[in-house]
């Protein structure tokens, strides 16, 4: 009876007036709950956006030019898991005023490109170099505006974008961190050229402006200003037919195509409180939902097999938009990659073979067997655990099989070590970490071969190694 009668004053509560919410609670609890979809549903576009506003505000580059770093990657370049052991150059393309845009990629002699074309969203167009459509020939891909009906020139390999804007990440490829090798990497990526399809008769100069020094931070901001980045691609970009349903979602916090972004100091609030759930979320999904890539183990796919065969399929599958995946991956990395497997892999650790995340104040060890299944290069890059960026104030944050010094075991293995210092008469196979941070890492395999995807080559777990 007593149980009874709890249960009957329990509903009695719920239904109560008393506990209803105000109509100013639910307006809050709303923006609130849709800042948070908002955020996961558009981090891959604010991630676009804040790497093509750096390099407006912190360089002297415009669209439809060349940015570049004159040498590998230190941790001044603040963008997520970027590889340390290529010479990086990105084009931020733009066909609103200009209309269609040419990237044009030099043939693979004395060098080679391997780069990666994308929309806004970061959707894969096309993938350039001997792994991409020239298939190393060299060619010219042509950038197309949203709707494009004209007529498109031979000779070409047209990109539809459903985005005015969109970038192109283009890495040329090092064969040694000498000076010798990484000015002729330089030099051949020089060789590239961007300019509008309506000047292709007489292509100007294309202009290269050099990074090498700037600080470069474009990690995702969890801060309200994400919304700033996120209104801005509202305004300047068409809305996608799969995305329609977003438009009252958005202009419940104060989104809205043709409209200021002016929230009130309330929604500022609630946008605030959004942000920070969206990170936590998408921290706690990090942690515990990365795939793993061989059955037992701590190495997972760089990003989950779902999301990339949507993004293969340009987000058209009529039962497939896995928008919570792609926002966790967009949270860690950055641009999409249309033959994942053919001109690079990846393999990404968090934790070490017993489970625990890394920590910077430990030291680690990994065993890289022999015989790595490669035609180009393998690399090992430690990041920031929270930032996802080049761990700050480190001297290098990787080593590779391109470093001449790299000493080899009898075998023809390689350990690798991490930690706040280095193992005696190990340095040159030290990849230093900040003691006060934790961090993760990326294996990357350049021109894989099919025995990493065969698996009858296994990259083994990091062990914590005792002082």
């Amino acid at each position: 009876m007593r149980r009874t009668v709890l249960v009957m004053l329990a509903a009695a509560a719920i239904s109560s007036p008393v506990a209803a919410f105000s109509p100013e609670e639910l307006r809050e609890r709303t923006v609130e709950r849709r800042a948070v979809e908002a955020a996961i549903w558009g981090i891959p576009a604010v991630n676009y956006d804040l790497m093509l506003q750096e390099a407006l505000a912190k360089t002297k580059a415009k669209v439809n030019e060349i940015i570049y770093w004159s040498r590998p990657l230190d941790w001044h370049n603040q963008t997520l898991t970027p590889n340390p052991d290529a010479i990086y150059l990105m084009t931020f393309t733009n066909t609103k005023d200009v209309g269609p845009v040419v990237i044009e990629v030099p043939p693979a002699d004395g060098g080679s490109i391997n780069g990666n074309i994308v929309d806004v969203w970061q959707m894969p167009l096309e993938d350039a170099g001997p792994s991409g459509a020239d298939a190393g020939k060299g060619g010219k891909y042509l950038v197309l505006p949203p709707g494009y009906a004209g007529e498109i020139p031979e000779g070409y390999i047209p990109l539809k974008s459903n985005t005015y804007g969109g970038y192109a990440l283009l890495r040329s490829n090092l064969v040694s961190h000498s000076d010798a090798d990484i000015e002729k990497s330089v030099a051949y990526a020089k060789r590239l050229k961007v300019y509008p399809l309506s000047q292709a008769t007489n292509p100007p100069e294309t202009v290269f402006t050099d990074a090498k020094d700037v600080l470069f931070d474009s990690t995702i901001r969890y801060d309200r200003s994400f919304y700033t980045s996120l209104d801005r691609i509202v305004q300047t970009e068409p809305w996608l037919s799969r995305d329609r349903l977003m438009i009252d979602q958005l202009k419940s916090i104060g989104i809205e195509k043709g409209k200021p972004f002016q929230p009130d100091e309330q929604t500022g609030v609630q946008l605030e409180a959004g942000i920070q759930e969206a990170r936590d979320w998408l921290e706690a999904k990090y942690d515990a939902e990365l795939v793993p890539f061989y059955e037992k183990g701590r190495w997972n796919f760089p990003a989950n097999p779902e999301l990339v065969k949507a993004a293969v399929a340009s987000f058209e599958e009529p039962n497939a938009y896995p928008t919570d995946i792609r926002g966790l991956t967009y949270s860690y990395a950055y641009v999409g990659i249309k033959r994942l497997g053919t001109g690079q892999f990846y393999l990404i650790a968090i934790k070490d073979k017993d489970g625990n995340a890394f920590d910077g104040a430990k030291t680690y060890r990994l065993n890289v067997p022999a015989n790595v299944p490669i035609e180009q290069y393998w690399s090992l890059t430690a990041y920031d655990r929270e930032t996802h960026a080049l761990i700050r104030n480190m001297p290098r944050a990787s080593r590779s099989s391109q470093v001449a010094e790299l000493a080899k075991n009898e075998d023809g293995s390689v350990d690798l070590f991490l930690g706040p210092e280095a193992p005696q008469g190990k340095e040159a196979n030290w990849i230093p970490t900040d003691a006060k941070r934790g961090f993760e890492l990326m294996f990357r395999l350049y021109a894989p071969t099919k025995p990493l995807f065969e698996k009858t080559w296994t990259l083994p777990d990091l062990e914590p190694v005792a002082k």
